[in-house]
């Protein structure tokens, strides 16, 4: 297999895969579970509110939600800021049972499309979010390139984005990690200016109830596709990922950025 194909075969198994089977956990252990196991490493309550905050939603402003995985972020974000935006949003997801699984699970417009090629028109959208995705894009100046595209002038962008600190001592097929320094000139390069970073590691974990409901997902979806060669490809990606981010190889950084 070329590590073109290694690559697609993990994010597949890792994005869409996995994904129809945590809907399916979710239909068994109730809506509750639902927003946490959407969310697997797309960030905790504590991420997402800091990103939130630097969007500064308005009541009406467009939001897009680029390379949504499950849609939980956005789900969030409509529960927990529902006093002040209520939308339209938009969530873009390439894998196809992610982003009908997305639909089905939160009522949210979610369309299949990649990051890189959005179906939207020129400075459409008020503010937007793309969590854990640059990494995974073949091409991440093309994807800032879109997203700066669709964005109006001035629009905010949040960004949760793991980087790495220097030579990894593993590798992971489906993932491309920019440093601080590749990061920021991408940014630059394709007309987005960082106003604020934080290292995520500074922020709190997750509510123990909000881990629990997340695990209990994640445990049934283990019982029933253990053995399945997807579900150990995607158990494979994120063993390799833990140690790298135990190791402090790759961390996770929050950006707020303002198109130029």
């Amino acid at each position: 297999m070329t590590d073109e194909a290694e690559a697609d075969s993990s994010l597949e198994a890792e994005f869409d895969t996995v994904a129809a089977w945590t809907e399916r956990a979710v239909a068994e252990l109730g809506e509750d579970h639902a927003i946490p196991a959407a969310c697997r490493g797309s960030g905790r309550p504590a991420d997402l509110a800091w990103l939130a905050d630097g969007l500064d939603l308005h009541r009406g402003d467009r939001f897009l939600d680029a390379g949504s995985g499950l849609g939980g972020p956005t789900a969030w974000l409509a529960q927990e800021h529902r006093s002040d935006w209520t939308g339209p949003a938009v969530l873009a997801e390439p894998m196809a049972h992610a982003a009908a699984a997305s639909r089905r699970l939160f009522g949210l417009p979610t369309v299949a499309a990649w990051t890189e090629h959005l179906p939207l028109p020129d400075e459409a959208v008020d503010a937007a979010w793309s969590l854990g995705v640059l990494d995974v894009a073949g091409d991440a100046r093309a994807l800032l390139a879109e997203l700066h595209r669709v964005l109006r002038p001035g629009a905010r962008l949040g960004l949760l984005q793991l980087v790495a600190r220097g030579e990894l001592s593993e590798e992971l097929a489906s993932n491309d990690f920019p440093t601080d320094v590749s990061l920021h000139r991408a940014l630059a390069a394709t007309g987005f200016r960082v106003s604020d970073r934080l290292d995520a590691s500074s922020l709190p974990d997750a509510p123990a109830d909000w881990s629990r409901r997340a695990d209990a997902v994640d445990a049934v979806v283990a019982r029933d596709h253990g053995d399945h060669p997807d579900f150990v490809e995607a158990g494979r990606q994120q063993e390799i990922l833990g140690r790298l981010m135990a190791a402090g190889e790759v961390v996770t950084v929050l950006l707020h950025v303002q198109r130029c």
